[in-house]
């Protein structure tokens, strides 16, 4: 996959568009219509803008998008997204590589974002969400502090008044992969509907002895007793249970490996060996697992034909465990697997309150809309750590032995943490159309929030108390022009913040940093075209992180503000449904990520190095053909992921892969039946790293499946 051809593809889909113009028809920037191009969203603006009024690149992946491509799990649905690299990382579930970025992105639940997201992130199951919403570039003005990549906001299965519905689910695969799940959607009059969902899954694993089950359910109500007033309240409820969870393949030498690979070259001299493609390094009593609940309720009232008033209030409530080993290096000296030992705790309580009123009316004639608000919000946060060694073993065979008891002798490392953190923001957001086909956007967030932490040494009782208080400025302004009603382009400046690490987990030496300050600078199309059976967004973006945490170059054992990293890139996504029986949906990115100033431990330079688990080509085809003669669909899907790097040292690669996924899916009187293949060529490969440089994740080999999903 070369850079020509996806830079040619990009072109392409950037002149289409222009070629069917007809510029007799110009008209305004809104579109009425349900394609995605027409559909609004949350995680960019909470102006009720449409997706091609926002001077952002937003992709919205629907819960059909997610069926199509057979997509079970969190990991899974993120990679369907264009440009989104997510790995199985298990102590940080759904860590995401975007725009050149790895883990500089915000998650928010139903529009709901916690401080330190990703520390509450699970790989839920995909069946769960009505469409998942992802934004490109900084998003600070809707999710605060964190979101210099992006924001991923998941939306979950909502209530609806107009229709009594219902849809049921089952599938089982290779390696005992089981899911079921259930949906119903029931109008209790004309004022009031209920919506429930359970679902339910449970596998084997590709790797021996990491079974898993993981559930969800959600109980949802939507109330409108008067044309003006909405409410809706939910209570969501996920838990997940991993026995012995897969943590990983460590790399060894080539003299040891029984079958070397070329899934990762580089200048350490090790490589993965597939004869270890099945070992399980955890101990054998290992457990990971965590209980989770989200209670919302959302109050829109409409104050008169241009005001809303909007209330979301939301409390969170969660309990993790990981005890496991972990961190597994291969050991040149001896030719064992050096392991870590993990004990982790979180018991997490969270909630928040945000208000916001907004406008939509003239102002001499022209169109405007406006919101300003406030949110405030708190944390408690516990957490248990314990590290040490749980002992080497053979690469081959190893003694997986049990978990060690936590006492001062088996573990150096003991520590009882509590982390809260309050927060408060003022944002405001404005959209003005200077004319019906031009529109200029504009936010603003000033956010407030404040860490206090205590870290007790749970074997000497010593006692480290500290906090500090951040009040980053972030902000954005941008532009969208119709071409033609159904063609705009768009450019935009803004600002984000970031903190130098997770607020929850910021130690002493860390927390007297001030927040990280990123701006990115993006201009692009977007267009529906072909009769509107086409859409294409296409964009060009530059994004810069300033005062990343580097060393003192006079004195390298001090850590300092002053580093700095560069992205630059450009992405294309297409969907066109050239028939009725024909869809075809591509997307393609191209990266440069390198730091431009990044001094490590000893000294190391790393500047114009490329971080750490970030491909910098990306491109995914999916085509589906549904003969009309027949009650069959076919779909077919491709993709590419680039080459990345263990570490920001670049010293290992895992070397680029493509997957061929298949499925053929009969509609049934009964239901919709569905055999799907993943992985086709039972390609060995590895999907990401973690932990250490030489520890990767091996991807699934080849997979089988058959579904059977109904609706009524």
């Amino acid at each position: 996959m070369t850079n020509r051809f996806l830079f040619t593809t990009a072109a392409i889909a950037l002149l289409a568009p222009l070629a069917h113009a007809n510029y007799d028809d110009v008209e305004t920037i809104t579109v009425t219509g349900e394609r995605r191009l027409d559909s609004t969203q949350e995680v960019g603006s909470r102006l009720g803008l449409s997706n091609r009024e926002t001077p952002a690149i937003v992709d919205v992946i629907t819960q059909s998008d997610l069926q199509v491509q057979g997509a079970r799990s969190l990991i899974e649905a993120l990679n369907t997204a264009p440009g989104i690299a997510s790995g199985n990382l298990p102590g940080s579930v759904a860590s995401v590589s975007m725009r050149g970025f790895h883990r500089a992105v915000n998650y928010l639940y139903d529009g709901v974002r916690q401080p330190n997201s990703d520390a509450g992130m699970r790989n839920w199951d995909a069946w769960n969400f009505e469409r998942i919403e992802v934004i490109k570039g900084p998003a600070s003005i809707t999710s605060g502090e964190g979101a210099l990549a992006g924001a991923i906001n998941f939306v979950p299965r909502t209530p609806k008044l107009d229709e009594t519905s219902g849809e049921l689910f089952a599938s089982y695969g290779s390696r005992g992969r089981m899911r079921v799940a259930a949906d119903a959607n029931v109008p209790v009059s004309d004022k009031v509907a209920l919506r429930g969902d359970v679902s339910y899954s449970s596998a084997n694993g590709w790797v021996d002895d990491t079974d898993s089950e993981a559930w969800s359910g959600r109980l949802a109500a939507l109330i409108e007793p008067t044309e003006r007033l909405t409410i809706k309240l939910s209570a969501d409820y996920s838990g997940d249970d991993f026995s012995t969870a897969y943590y990983g393949t460590p790399l060894v030498s080539a003299a040891v490996a029984r079958d070397a690979s070329n899934a990762v070259s580089g200048s350490a001299g090790l490589v993965l060996d597939r004869a270890m493609r099945d070992i399980n390094f955890n101990v054998e009593d290992g457990k990971m697992d965590s209980d989770n609940l989200w209670l919302r309720a959302r109050v829109d009232y409409a104050l008169s034909d241009n005001w809303t008033l909007v209330s979301d209030t939301s409390y969170y409530d969660s309990e993790r465990l990981w005890r496991d080993a972990d961190e597994y290096t291969f050991n040149a000296a001896t030719g064992l697997i050096d392991r870590g030992a993990t004990l982790i705790t979180h018991d997490h309580q969270y909630w928040n309150q945000r208000l916001h009123a907004a406008y939509d009316g003239e102002i001499a004639g022209h169109r405007n809309r406006f919101t300003i608000g406030f949110e405030i919000g708190e944390t408690d946060f516990y957490t248990k750590r314990r590290f040490d060694s749980a002992g080497a073993v053979d690469p081959h065979n190893p003694v997986r032995g049990t978990f060690p008891v936590d006492n001062a002798r088996n573990f150096s490392y003991r520590q009882n943490v509590t982390a809260d953190v309050s927060s408060h923001a003022i944002f405001a957001e404005e959209a003005f159309n200077i004319t019906p086909d031009w529109l200029i956007v504009g936010g603003i967030r000033l956010d407030d929030f404040k860490l206090d932490r205590e870290v007790v040494d749970a074997t000497s009782g010593a006692t480290d108390v500290y906090g500090a208080d951040y009040d980053p400025l972030t902000w954005r302004v941008g532009t969208v022009y119709s071409l033609l009603p159904e063609t705009q382009v768009f450019a935009q400046y803004s600002k984000a913040a970031i903190p130098v690490t997770g607020l929850l987990f910021m130690s002493s030496s860390r927390a007297s940093f001030d927040v990280s300050m990123g701006e990115s600078y993006e201009a692009g199309i977007k267009s529906t075209f072909a009769d509107g059976r086409a859409d294409v967004t296409f964009s060009a973006f530059h994004i810069r992180q300033d005062d990343i945490l580097t060393r003192d170059p006079l004195n390298p054992a001090l850590t300092v503000q002053g580093g700095s990293q560069t992205s630059d890139g450009a992405e294309v996504a297409l969907n066109w449904r050239p028939t009725d029986e024909l869809s075809v949906g591509f997307s393609g990115t191209i990266l440069k990520a390198e730091f431009d100033e990044l001094l490590e431990g000893g000294g190391a330079d790393r500047s114009g190095n490329r971080p750490a688990n970030t491909p910098q080509q990306m491109a995914d085809l999916v085509v589906t053909y549904s003969p009309e003669a027949l009650p069959l669909s076919f779909t077919g899907s491709v993709r590419y992921n680039g080459d990345f790097y263990t570490s920001n040292a670049n010293s290992i690669k895992v070397n680029d892969v493509t997957l061929f996924d298949a499925a053929v899916a009969w509609e049934a009187p009964f239901g919709t039946l569905t055999v799907r293949g993943r992985n086709l060529t039972n390609e060995f490969y590895a999907d990401w790293s973690g932990y250490s440089s030489s520890l990767v994740f091996i991807g699934e080999g080849r997979s089988v499946e058959v579904s059977l999903s109904t609706s009524f």
